[in-house]
C-alpha cells in the first residue's frame, strides 16, 4: 500500500534515499557551523536556493535566471566566504578524532592510544586544585591518540617527568614559560610555552577569555583534551571536541578526566 502510495506521488525509491541524504548532509553542515558566523550565511544560502526552486516551478523566467545566475557563481563566494570553516573541516577530516574517539574496540578487548595512568591522573588533579586556590592561571593539554608535533614546536621542549611541583612552577605567573599551554603525554611533560589555535565559536560564553578559546580551539582540531584553571576565579575546566565542561568540583573534574582518558580504576 505505502509503494502504491508512493507510486501516485510519482517518488521512487531512490528519491527518498536522494533526499534523505540531502537532508542528512544539510544537517551535518548546520551543527557544524552552529554557532558561528558563518550559520547566518549558511540559513541565506538555502533560502536563496529554495527561492530559486519555487519560482522555477512557478515558470517565472525572469526571476528564475537572475536566481540561477546568483546560485552558479555561489560556490566561488562560498569557498571564499567559508574559508575558515573549510579549512576547520579538512583539518577535523584528517585526524582519526573524526572517525573515532581515542580507542577502538576489537571484540571484547579495548586498546588504548595512550598511557596516562591514574597515578598521572592525581597529579594533574592535584597540581591544578592547587594552582586554582592560588588563582594560577593554567592550561595543560593531555595527548591522546593524535600527535601535536606543530604545536610542539611552537614551544619549549622540557621532556620532564610529570610532578605536581613542576606544573606549578611552570605556571608561576614570574616564570617565562607561564604564557601558553603546557603539553602532557602520558607521565611526561613534553613541552610548555605552547602556542594553540584560539577558536572563534560563537557559543563560547563571554566571560571566558582566551585561555579557554584556545583550549576549546586545540580540541576542535585534535582529539586532546584540555584542563584550564581560571587565573580570575581559580576555576577547573575541561574542553574536549569542542565542548566545556566548567565550574567543576575537583571529584568531578578527576571523575570526567578519567572518563575522557578511558582509564578504569
Amino acid at each position: 500500500m505505502e509503494l502504491i502510495n508512493l507510486a501516485i506521488l510519482g517518488l521512487r525509491l531512490w528519491d527518498i534515499i536522494d533526499i534523505l541524504l540531502v537532508a542528512g548532509i544539510l544537517y551535518v553542515l548546520y551543527n557544524f557551523l552552529r554557532g558561528t558566523v558563518a550559520i547566518n550565511i549558511f540559513f541565506g544560502i538555502v533560502a536563496i536556493f529554495l527561492l530559486w526552486q519555487i519560482v522555477d516551478a512557478l515558470n517565472m523566467p525572469l526571476l528564475r535566471e537572475i536566481l540561477g545566475a546568483f546560485v552558479s557563481v555561489g560556490f566561488i563566494a562560498l569557498i571564499v566566504v567559508f574559508q575558515p570553516e573549510i579549512r576547520k573541516f579538512l583539518l577535523m577530516l584528517g585526524t582519526p578524532n573524526f572517525y573515532h574517539r581515542q580507542s577502538k574496540r576489537f571484540l571484547f578487548w579495548k586498546i588504548n592510544f595512550n598511557n596516562t595512568d591514574e597515578a598521572s591522573v592525581d597529579i594533574l588533579v592535584e597540581a591544578c586544585s592547587a594552582m586554582g586556590k592560588k588563582k594560577t592561571g593554567a592550561l595543560i593539554i593531555l595527548t591522546r591518540k593524535n600527535g601535536l608535533k606543530q604545536v610542539l614546536s611552537s614551544g619549549e621542549r622540557i621532556n620532564a617527568d610529570l610532578g605536581v611541583q613542576i606544573l606549578e612552577s611552570i605556571f608561576f605567573k614570574n616564570n617565562p614559560l607561564h604564557d601558553g599551554a603546557a603539553i602532557v603525554t602520558g607521565n611526561k611533560i613534553e613541552a610548555a610555552r605552547c602556542i594553540l589555535p584560539v577558536s572563534d565559536n560563537g557559543i563560547i560564553p563571554p566571560h571566558l577569555g582566551l585561555r579557554h578559546r584556545a583550549a576549546v580551539g586545540i580540541t576542535e582540531v585534535s582529539d586532546a583534551i584540555a584542563l584550564v584553571v581560571s587565573e580570575e576565579k581559580g576555576t577547573l575546566t575541561i574542553c574536549e571536541n569542542g565542548t566545556i565542561h566548567e565550574n567543576l568540583e575537583v571529584l568531578a573534574f578527576r571523575k570526567k578526566i578519567f572518563e575522557l582518558m578511558e582509564i578504569e580504576v
